[in-house]
Parts: C-alpha cells; sequence; structure tokens
C-alpha cells in the first residue's frame, strides 16, 4: 500500500486518469490524498469533483480557495468571475449532493503515522500543528454548520493580517480561511502579504514565503501544500524545513504532480493546458 499526495487539479481529470496510470494506482490497496483545488479554470470542475467525490472515503481532500469561491457562488454570496469554469456544476441534477460533499471536507489533514500534515497553502508561523489543527477544526464547524451562508458573506477580505489569540468573531475566522487557503508570503513578523503572488525574487522588500519566517512554530513538521503554481520550489524545500510543495501549475499546462509519501519520491504528467 501506498499514499499519494496530489497537487491542485482545478478541474483538469484528463491529467489526474493520466497521473494515477503513471504510479499504477491501485484503488483497492493506495491511498490518494489532493491538496485542494479540485475544481476551476480547467475545463473538466464537474467530472473531476465527480470523479474525486466517487473514490471514496479513504481519499483525503482538503479544501482550497477555488473549492471555497466554488461554494460561496452557488450560496449567492459571490459572482463567478469570467475566468470561473464552475457552470457546469452549479446547473449539474446532482449539484447540490456535490456540493454538500464538498463543504464537508477537511482545511486541514495530519497522519501521525506518516508524519504528514496536508494543507492548501500554508500555516502561519504562529501556529504549531497542535494550534493548526485547532483553527482547522473551528472553521470546518462553520462550514458544516448553520453558519455555513453567512460565513460566505464574511469570507473575502485581507485583514486581519496577523494573528492574535484575541482574534474575535468573522475576523478570526476570516483570518483562519486565509491561512489554510490563500497565503503564500509573509513578513519576518509573520504578518501575511495576500497582495504578493508571483514567484521568488519578485516579492516586496521584506517579505518571505510562510514557511521561511524565521521562528515559524511549525518548522520540522513535513507539510504538503499546493495553491502556489509560480513558486517553482526544489523538489523538497530542504532538510530542516521540510515543505513539500504539490502544485506545478496543471491548469497553465505545465505539470501535475503526486508524491508518494513512504519514499518521498515524486511523479508528475504533462498538461495540456486549460
Amino acid at each position: 500500500m501506498a499514499t499519494y499526495a496530489v497537487g491542485d487539479l482545478q478541474g483538469c481529470l484528463d491529467p489526474l486518469k493520466a497521473l494515477l496510470e503513471r504510479i499504477d494506482y491501485a484503488p483497492t490497496e493506495d491511498r490518494l490524498w489532493f491538496a485542494g483545488d479540485v475544481v476551476n479554470r480547467g475545463p473538466q470542475s464537474l467530472e473531476a469533483l465527480r470523479f474525486v467525490r466517487d473514490l471514496g472515503d479513504g481519499t483525503i481532500t482538503v479544501l482550497g480557495n477555488h473549492d471555497l469561491n466554488l461554494l460561496a457562488v452557488a450560496a449567492g454570496a459571490r459572482k463567478q468571475h469570467r475566468k470561473d469554469t464552475l457552470a457546469p456544476i452549479l446547473e449539474a441534477h446532482d449539484r447540490d449532493e456535490l456540493l454538500d460533499w464538498l463543504r464537508r471536507r477537511p482545511v486541514m489533514h495530519r497522519d501521525e503515522e506518516l508524519g504528514f500534515s496536508l494543507v492548501h497553502a500554508g500555516l502561519p508561523p504562529q501556529w504549531d500543528l497542535e494550534e493548526a489543527q485547532a483553527r482547522a477544526k473551528e472553521l470546518e464547524l462553520i462550514l458544516r454548520g448553520d453558519e455555513c451562508g453567512k460565513f460566505f458573506t464574511q469570507m473575502y477580505g485581507d485583514e486581519p493580517a496577523k494573528w492574535k489569540d484575541s482574534l474575535e468573531g468573522w475576523d478570526r475566522t476570516r483570518f483562519i480561511t486565509n491561512c489554510f487557503t490563500r497565503m503564500r508570503y509573509c513578513d519576518a513578523g509573520g504578518r501575511l502579504s495576500l497582495d504578493d503572488k508571483g514567484p521568488l525574487g519578485s516579492q516586496a522588500a521584506g517579505l518571505m514565503p510562510w514557511f521561511d519566517v524565521p521562528g515559524r512554530k511549525s518548522a520540522g513538521q513535513r507539510i504538503l501544500f499546493g495553491h502556489w503554481a509560480a513558486l517553482r520550489l526544489p523538489l523538497e524545500k530542504d532538510p530542516a524545513n521540510r515543505v513539500y510543495h504539490l502544485d506545478t501549475g496543471c491548469v497553465w499546462g505545465e505539470r501535475l504532480t503526486a508524491l508518494r509519501l513512504e519514499d518521498r519520491q515524486f511523479f508528475s504528467v504533462p498538461c495540456a493546458g486549460s
């Protein structure tokens, strides 16, 4: 049995099928983890969502920003962007079942035996793994509860930019959401900069990737993440940070990548783009 963590699909089902063939995926033996953003921008959002859902309970899928965008649009809290490819899902006969399944996905997954944690975007430097798991549970309870619709009307925004234990209400929930699904760069004090999205070296002075912030409390833990196609991170950042980046730009015509967790071997297939 092997466990494979797969990068952002963004509505690209054909590359996923090619990748599963490449790794000789055995449904009854192997496990799949998805780093979020199953849908949007690519041509097969509906098909990709159904496919991942139908893989069953042994598959782990954390929520990404595009997945939350779909839920917000479906709830009437946000209009579709011109580049969104969500209409087939919203018009599908099984839309309610798909959306209910999606909003019940975790925003963080931790496997103690394997020693890996999976998130879509990152973890702020103020959180260790225990804190991160607690904050993930906060967000998951809202997504699965009666306040879900209200949450989507309050979800978007870049403030607050820094964690404090005293944060309350939607400010607290928004910060948690931004960390798990949107963050890339921070300053040395752990303040998020959500406007900077480009490759290393393009960021404003004083900013660094979230995993390079001095004193990061989750340093030394194996963390899998996607979200940042422009990052171009080496296969493993370095032995001290032990972060593994999975988004290799499938929807932009580059590659779809999986990491086999047991021996940390990467596999990838080319993508035709959206």
